[in-house]
């Protein structure tokens, strides 16, 4: 019996040491900037107009504009909801009529459904497609996609470009760089924790966001720390199953000092299982992209620490994007946005806080896309 308990937990949770992407199959931002060098130029163009509020809409766009957008929302953070409403916020202050078709799935475990979605976004002949980079079957999908030429492919949540498709790159690659992000975090538990200190891996799915994330923190801290993996679990950025991979630690006796967590659902997991234990006080756990849950978490004490993304600004990078190249201007519009980020903890006031809560959800706390009922039917 007790065997098979053992093969239960081992295939539920999938535990594993490394993911199954490479970094090395990605350009860095860095790397893609000095390979060509006229980007750097377009991308700091670009980034500027992003920041700034637009004065002057085009005028000579075509009515309407179609656009399906395909994300795997249906989760706790609040990322992809934002996203969705900075777009259409910004869309609409550059005076463009569009359609958005959107379809929303949970993350990593849905790919098939995925790839039905584009099938079905695809007979309405959109302009334009926003899908994402977050599972390895991913990329042959949008391979395919982008070789048939339309619609133009935008990829969210990801700057780091695919080397094995060489010339043949999507329209848009936009986000917040998951490596740089983690750096972050790194350098933050490294100034926390003291050398050598044993900490648990809890990754997304097998694909490109926890190898960029995870594994980038882990390299680091190894390297610069001489701090170890003592464990890690493959989660699928489900909330429900990093709460019961951390109860599986208590259970055994094997919490380690920290977890590692790959994003916003699997952190707030975490902080379940501590609560329900009463172990708050033991479980030290990091955020991944400072939405609204995180910022609770980290006010309330719960959250050690987190990485913020100025959030809007790509839902408005991929406004300004279409905009540009509807007004015949795509040559302004760089291979890849990057966008900003800020490491928060419990130390920083909150008027801090506040003042960089106003910058990255500027138009997505005062006006929200109907696409989001889609998600709160969802319970999300």
């Amino acid at each position: 019996m007790n065997k098979l308990i053992f093969l239960f937990v081992l295939l539920f949770w999938s535990v594993s040491s490394q993911a199954e992407s490479h970094l090395s199959d990605y350009y860095s931002y860095q790397e893609f900037m000095q390979l060509h060098p006229k980007q750097k130029e377009i991308a700091d163009r670009f980034s500027d107009h992003v920041k700034e509020t637009v004065h002057s809409p085009f005028a000579s766009y075509k009515a309407p504009l179609k656009v399906a957008i395909i994300y795997p929302g249906i989760q706790a953070s609040d990322y992809w909801r934002r996203s969705v409403s900075s777009f259409e916020a910004r869309l609409r202050e550059h005076r463009l009529p569009y359609e958005i078709r959107p379809y929303f799935t949970k993350p990593a475990r849905e790919i098939r459904l995925q790839e039905k979605q584009i099938n079905e976004a695809l007979a309405h002949d959109p302009d334009y497609l926003v899908f994402t980079l977050d599972a390895v079957r991913h990329e042959m999908t949008l391979k395919n996609l982008i070789k048939k030429g339309r619609p133009k492919i935008i990829i969210q949540n990801a700057t780091r470009p695919v080397k094995s498709w060489g010339d043949h790159q999507p329209f848009f690659y936009v986000g917040f760089d998951h490596e740089i992000g983690s750096e972050m975090l790194a350098e933050k538990f490294m100034a926390l924790f003291p050398r050598k200190t044993e900490y648990a891996m809890f990754y997304g799915s097998h694909g490109f966001v926890s190898t960029a994330r995870g594994d980038t923190f882990e390299n680091i801290v190894k390297a610069s720390h001489g701090s170890t993996v003592a464990m890690s679990y493959y989660l699928d950025f489900d909330r429900e199953r990093a709460r019961k991979a951390a109860l599986h630690l208590i259970s055994r006796k094997k919490l380690p000092r920290f977890i590692f967590a790959c994003s916003t659902d699997i952190a707030l997991g975490v902080i379940d299982a501590a609560k329900e234990s009463n172990m708050l006080d033991k479980v030290s756990v990091n955020g991944w992209g400072g939405g609204g849950d995180e910022l609770a978490a980290l006010a309330e004490g719960s959250l050690k620490f987190t990485v913020m993304r100025m959030n809007d600004d790509n839902g408005v990078a991929m406004a300004d994007a279409i905009a540009f190249d509807q007004n015949g201007q795509g040559n302004l519009v760089p291979q890849v946005f990057s966008g900003e980020m800020v490491l928060l903890d419990q130390n920083m006031s909150q008027a801090e806080i506040n003042a960089l809560q106003q910058r990255a959800f500027r138009y997505s706390d005062t006006w929200r896309s109907s696409v989001e009922s889609i998600l709160t039917s969802n319970g999300y």
